[in-house]
């Protein structure tokens, strides 16, 4: 005899799922506060997690002076957290999304960085192009291959603006070519270090080990004989210590001290970078957002002079936290490439740059 299996029980739980779904979905359509299965009301923010069953809570816009773009840290939460992002319109209100995001956990290769690169500064590591005019007369493509990203973090899963410890990696070439028919590459200094950054509310810190050497361009060695004779040999080993603060969203502030614990060509160990950078926070959507970025760079081995360098221009940032940034760049000082570190520049141009 062949016994057959009642399907009526499985039925009956697919049914009573779809009509809670639909009740659900009536029920915020309407405006009304969505009710349970058993009239139980949905759960607290805190309380959801991935095995439970109802809806996430209704982000609530708050007054702006109660509300900031990174929630408070609840050391009791332990929970992988869902993607939530937040994009309130220019000018408007705030808007704090309560969901399991705020909870700190482990990831490997997590999105977005604690510790941003400097937009203004020049040094940095990212993806960029400047075509510019320096006051001796010369033209120049001043261009930056590399960038940083994170390996490891434990905090949030926020990835505009994270909370939490994370290690990154960084490195950059940054070239020098004549901006003329023959584009001979004249200078290249390369980068690479280690930060180690940490996020909480408004503060970001960093404190990172990278090591820099400056290089002579092949192409003008051949132009001009006995040029390698005479290049230097740049090079700083360093510890870098930097605090960056947001007083209110739409404006960074930083500053970073570094002690080269090893040094040649001329270089010394300490150096000091400050700035400020403003434009809109949040992903900013195929129009963009204008922003503006100034940097100063103070040098040992010039007597603490050095560079003070300006960007303005239009800004776009994606979901993940990455920017990409077009404008005018100024830039007045000892000069940008260490080939030629004690030469005095003043640079008019107009760059691409791309963080990520």
């Amino acid at each position: 005899m062949i016994l057959q299996r009642d399907h009526r029980p499985v039925l009956e739980r697919y049914a009573a799922a779809i009509i809670a779904g639909f009740l659900m979905f009536a029920a915020r359509a309407a405006g009304e506060e969505p009710v349970l299965m058993g009239g139980m009301p949905p759960l607290a923010a805190a309380q959801w997690g991935p095995d439970t069953v109802g809806t996430p809570p209704v982000a609530q816009p708050v007054s702006p002076d109660q509300a900031w773009v990174a929630p408070p840290y609840d050391p009791m939460q332990s929970c992988p957290p869902a993607a939530v992002y937040a994009d309130p319109g220019w000018g408007e209100a705030p808007v704090v999304v309560h969901s399991p995001g705020e909870a700190w956990f482990w990831q490997a290769m997590p999105d977005g960085l604690i510790y941003h690169s400097y937009w203004a500064g020049v040094r940095e590591p990212r993806l960029g192009i400047v075509m510019q005019h320096i006051s001796s007369g010369h033209s120049f493509f001043d261009g930056t291959a590399g960038g940083r990203a994170g390996l490891l973090r434990y905090g949030n899963g926020s990835a505009i603006f994270p909370q939490g410890w994370q290690l990154d990696v960084e490195a950059a070439a940054l070239v020098r070519l004549t901006l003329d028919e023959i584009r001979d590459f004249e200078t290249a200094d390369y980068r690479v270090g280690v930060p180690l950054t940490y996020g909480v509310d408004q503060w970001q810190f960093k404190l990172a080990v990278y090591h820099l050497s400056s290089h002579l361009g092949d192409e003008y060695a051949i132009a001009n004989p006995g040029s390698l004779a005479d290049r230097i040999n740049y090079v700083r080993d360093e510890v870098v210590f930097g605090a960056s603060y947001y007083p209110v969203p739409v404006c960074r502030l930083y500053s970073e001290i570094g002690y080269a614990f090893n040094t040649d060509g001329g270089a010394e160990p300490l150096e000091l970078q400050f700035g400020t950078e403003l434009a809109r926070p949040g992903p900013t959507g195929p129009a963009g957002t204008p922003f503006f970025a100034i940097n100063g760079h103070l040098r040992e081995e010039v007597d603490f002079g050095g560079d003070l360098s300006t960007q303005v221009g239009w800004l776009w940032r994606g979901n993940s936290g990455q920017v990409v940034r077009t404008g005018f760049h100024y830039y007045n000082g000892k000069s940008s490439q260490y080939q030629t570190f004690n030469q005095f520049e003043q640079q008019f141009g107009f760059g691409m740059w791309f963080d990520f």
